[in-house]
């Protein structure tokens, strides 16, 4: 059995990020070997999470990212069981190499994310030790990889509870027009809408909310004429809420998305159109974008 010396544990510690006992533990058992100390403990962190997967995980983290050309994009839910642990640097830093496995390689299944190298452990190396060590299931909950031939940006709020992702023409846009491309990102996280444009309204949906508050002002005791004069000014609101275009900006709210963007357009010489949108929030029932 080779010396276990304060050194040696101190290094294994530096490679693996578990705790001094653990360490000490893994290098007894592998008789002194530090490869074998870190197999070790990766397999005691895959035993762990085994134990853990039928546990509820809801706290954890929400984040999106861009390739630096904008023509690709990640969104990802990864949860874990307490807030606590959803604010710990690691567990963050350990989202963050997810997002860009995701962003850099082209995976195509969870099987392939978790097996995908990085610097010598797999991803999912590091999801097993990260288990062992905070003591907390960890569940990669939902992720979108998005590819364009326009132009992706993206939006993480304070917290990372709330991310968006924005598809935007032009395909390269200027820098003086990313502050505001960020800041429809932001738009969408913040005012949630639901169609980028009214003509996106299902028919359905437009002509069942112009029965509702029909039918509403009607009960109100108002006469036929002006209960439908009242509908349709209450769907018309309906619509600034839900439509992007329509909302108002949220850093100039006099204003009209729309009409910031047209502004911009105008200023730059470059027509300005917002394609589709992406939002996640932590916990949410999962749907696609718009």
């Amino acid at each position: 059995m080779g010396a276990i010396t304060p050194q040696l544990i101190k290094e294994l510690r530096e490679k693996t990020g578990a705790g001094f006992t653990d360490c000490k533990n893994a290098l007894e058992a592998a008789n002194g070997d530090l490869q074998a100390a870190i197999e070790y403990l990766r397999q005691r962190g895959a035993v762990l999470a085994a134990k853990r997967a039928d546990r509820v995980a809801r706290e954890g983290v929400v984040l999106a990212a861009t390739s630096p050309d904008g023509s690709k994009a990640v969104l990802l839910e990864l949860n874990c069981e307490t807030d606590f642990v959803a604010r710990n640097a690691e567990f963050i830093h350990f989202a963050h190499e997810i997002v860009r496995v995701l962003l850099e390689k082209a995976v195509n299944s969870q099987d392939e994310l978790w097996s995908s190298d990085i610097g010598g452990k797999t991803l999912g190396n590091l999801r097993d030790e990260m288990v062992a060590k905070v003591g907390e299931k960890i569940h990669l909950r939902r992720y979108h990889v998005l590819a364009t031939d326009a132009f992706f940006t993206s939006y993480v709020h304070a917290g990372s509870r709330l991310a968006a992702v924005v598809e935007v023409l032009p395909s390269q846009p200027p820098e003086e027009l990313r502050p505001l491309l960020r800041d429809l990102a932001m738009q969408v996280a913040a005012m949630q809408p639901e169609y980028v444009r009214r003509e996106e309204v299902p028919a359905e949906l437009y002509e069942r909310e112009l029965q509702l508050h029909r039918q509403q002002a009607l009960s109100e005791g108002k006469p036929p004429e002006v209960a439908e004069q009242i509908a349709r000014g209450r769907l018309e609101k309906f619509l600034q809420e839900r439509c992007l275009l329509e909302q108002a900006y949220i850093r100039e709210p006099n204003q009209t998305v729309g009409d910031v963007i047209t502004g911009a357009g105008q200023r730059l010489g470059i027509p300005i159109e917002v394609r589709r949108f992406w939002r996640y929030f932590l916990g949410e029932t999962e749907h696609g974008g718009n």
